[in-house]
C-alpha cells in the first residue's frame, strides 16, 4: 500500500449536510485570527469538532433477516415496553422499544435496523427536551419510520434532543431499503428509538454502547433465549 492509500485509509469521510457548517467556523476563524489570535484558536478547535461531529465512517452490517441492528451510535438507554407514537400506527399497546441516546461525541448518521420497505414516514414538531429523558420521545421534535419486513414491522424514530434543531430525512416513503442503509441524520445530541414486534428478543442491556449499522440490538421471531449480561 502506498503512502497516499495509507493516508486516506485514515480518512473518515465527512457527510455533505456538514459541509455548510463546516465553512461557515472556517470562515469565522480565519476573520477571527485575523482580529484576536487567541479567539481565532478557539474557533479553530470548534471547526475540527464539527468536522468529528460530522463524520460517517463506513460500517461492516450483519445481513441475516431476523436481526435488528443499531440504526445510532451512542448508549443504549432504554430496553422497555412502551407505547409507540400516535403517527406511526402501531397501535395503543405497548411494544419492546430500545432507545440509543447520541452525545455530540457520537456519530449521528443513522442507519436502517433492518431490511426491508419505508411504507410511512411521520414527522411531528415539538419541544428540546434533553433527549435521555423518557417523556422526550411524547413531547419532542421526532420523525419515524415504519419499515415493512417479510412477517414483520419495524417503529424508527428520530428525536431531535437539546441541542439539536434539525431532523434529516435522506430515505423516501416506498424505497426500499438495506440493513445498515443511510437514513437521516440528526444534528447534536438526540435520540433513535426502535419499535419491534411482540415476539422480538433484546439482544442488549441498557448503558451497552451501540454502533450504527453493526451492533445488533435484537432478534426477530422469538428465536434467541434471553441473554445475560455482566458488568465489570
Amino acid at each position: 500500500m502506498s503512502v497516499l492509500a495509507s493516508i486516506r485509509s485514515q480518512i473518515v469521510p465527512i457527510h455533505p449536510e456538514g459541509y455548510p457548517f463546516i465553512a461557515a467556523f472556517a470562515v469565522a476563524t480565519l476573520i477571527l485570527f485575523l482580529l484576536w489570535q487567541p479567539l481565532g484558536w478557539v474557533f479553530a478547535i470548534l471547526t475540527a469538532w464539527c468536522c468529528y461531529f460530522f463524520r460517517d465512517p463506513p460500517r461492516v452490517t450483519p445481513v441475516r433477516a431476523d436481526l435488528v441492528v443499531s440504526p445510532a451510535d451512542g448508549r443504549v438507554s432504554r430496553v422497555m415496553q412502551a407505547v409507540p407514537p400516535p403517527e406511526l400506527g402501531l397501535g395503543t399497546t405497548p411494544l419492546p422499544r430500545i432507545s440509543v441516546f447520541m452525545s455530540v461525541f457520537d456519530c449521528h448518521v443513522n442507519r436502517s435496523p433492518v431490511a426491508g420497505r419505508i411504507a410511512k414516514i411521520a414527522y411531528k414538531p415539538g419541544k428540546f427536551l434533553n433527549a435521555d429523558l423518557d417523556k422526550a420521545s411524547e413531547d419532542n421534535e421526532r420523525n419515524g419510520f415504519i419499515i415493512e419486513t417479510p412477517g414483520a414491522t419495524i417503529g424508527v424514530v428520530q428525536i431531535a434532543g437539546l441541542i439539536a434543531r434539525r431532523i434529516v430525512t435522506f430515505a423516501r416513503e416506498g424505497a426500499a431499503v438495506a440493513p445498515g442503509e443511510r437514513i437521516g441524520l440528526i444534528r447534536f445530541g438526540s435520540r433513535v428509538d426502535v419499535y419491534l414486534p411482540f415476539d422480538a428478543v433484546a439482544l442488549v442491556a441498557e448503558g451497552q454502547l451501540a454502533v450504527a449499522g453493526e451492533t445488533v440490538l435484537a432478534q426477530l421471531g422469538g428465536g434467541a433465549p434471553p441473554t445475560a449480561f455482566r458488568i465489570g
